[in-house]
């Protein structure tokens, strides 16, 4: 089980990127746009370069929502190898059965 202050930072983190998601996407479109000219790119620049870190869709980290595991989640559910294995085989996750042939 990952440290509750672990997953409470991941949820700041996802907080934060959702919350400055627009401002982001505009000033990377007119730093990639060719029409802009060199002045509003640099400040389109500097203006990205005061945003958070933690406003960044990179710094987010899949984590189990069981057990807050960081490494080997299957996306598809959010759990983690192990919890997802547990639930499966107890018949928690609807439509998923032990392979047989």
């Amino acid at each position: 089980m990952a440290k509750k202050s672990k997953i409470a930072r991941e949820f700041k983190i996802i907080k934060n990127v959702q919350k400055y998601a627009t401002l982001r996407k505009e000033l990377k479109d007119i730093i990639k746009s060719p029409n802009s000219e060199f002045e509003d790119k640099r400040a389109a620049v500097e203006k990205l370069d005061r945003l958070p870190k933690t406003s960044s869709h990179t710094r987010i980290r899949t984590r189990c929502f069981k057990t807050g595991r960081p490494r080997g989640v299957l996306r598809r559910f959010n759990l983690s190898r192990m919890a997802f294995r547990e639930m499966a085989l107890k018949g928690e996750i609807p439509g998923i059965t032990k392979a047989s042939w």
